[in-house]
């Protein structure tokens, strides 16, 4: 394992967010009339059309476990691997901790605008696991990310508490609270006017265990985790992000990378150089949305 893979795993859960340029507001939905006995083709395909697609889950597990997806399956023989589609997903931690208030008052930024404007210039489809404390800060910014399709936002908890113990260093969350701190990260994105939300939960420093998917049973969401480690966390050298990102991406690969101007100050020349070296490869970006529907 190299450096940065130790210094990703490590910080995986436990920087901060991302932040961008207003893009044009999407056009409001038109209002549907009322549908004729037999519509024709055009009534029915803009019907079709004005009916929000909801994003893919996985069932839950045994005992309502909360599921965990990590990657597409690429299927079992040498042969359906090598067939499979270049896909990959980019995923993009926005933490904050209950506790960084001090911090983003005194100056340091718990967000990456350039990183943004450079997704929607490269026009990369992401997923941004936001924290419930980042919305509160930031909430122009999150609601200008959550109102681009081009993005789609995640929940990774309120607090950015650990959901196990023995989780780097992170203050944990009692079990009895877990549910609670999901569904107050989901009320975060609501009052900050998030829209494109979607059921999906990132465990902070990506720990877990059979009582947390318990736990969060209740809260109805697909735990995601990731295959790829960026090594962006604490990194200097972009390069070396860039190589580490490319020597593991396989299709169907799903890769976290954080944004943040004070903690992974190199993410979006890493991104400057992933995302042109994949698209020569023939790799297409998706969402975590469409990376998990089969």
């Amino acid at each position: 394992m190299t450096a940065l893979t130790v210094m990703g795993v490590l910080f995986g859960g436990a920087l901060a967010g991302c932040g961008g340029a207003a893009a044009p507001a999407p056009a409001a939905p038109a209002t549907a009339s009322p549908a004729p006995t037999s519509p024709s083709a055009p009534a029915l395909a803009a019907a079709t059309s004005a009916t929000p697609k909801k994003p893919p889950t996985m069932a839950p597990g045994p005992a309502g476990r909360t599921p965990v997806f990590e990657r597409r399956p690429t299927g079992g023989s040498a042969a359906e691997k090598a067939a499979a589609e270049k896909v990959v997903a980019l995923t993009f931690d926005a933490d904050m901790t209950a506790d960084q208030g001090p911090r983003a008052k005194a100056g340091e930024r718990f967000d990456n605008p350039e990183l943004i404007a450079l997704l929607r210039r490269l026009k990369v489809p992401s997923t941004v696991f936001m924290t419930g404390r980042w919305a509160e800060e930031y909430p122009a910014q999150a609601k200008r990310i959550g109102t681009d399709d081009l993005f789609e936002v995640a929940n990774h908890s309120y607090s950015h508490h650990a959901f196990t113990a023995d989780c780097y260093g992170l203050p944990v969350v009692a079990k009895d609270s877990m549910t609670r701190d999901v569904e107050r990260a989901f009320s975060a994105f609501r009052q900050a006017g998030v829209r494109n939300v979607v059921p999906y939960f990132r465990f902070p420093g990506g720990c877990y265990d059979d009582a947390a998917l318990r736990a969060l049973g209740p809260a109805d969401v697909t735990a995601v985790q990731w295959d790829v480690v960026s090594g962006d966390a604490f990194a200097t050298d972009a390069g070396a992000v860039a190589e580490q990102v490319l020597d593991g991406v396989r299709p169907g690969s799903l890769v976290v990378m954080h944004c943040t101007r004070s903690a992974a100050p190199v993410t979006a020349e890493a991104i400057g150089r992933i995302v042109p070296e994949l698209r020569k490869r023939g790799y297409r970006f998706v969402k975590v949305s469409e990376l998990m529907e089969e």
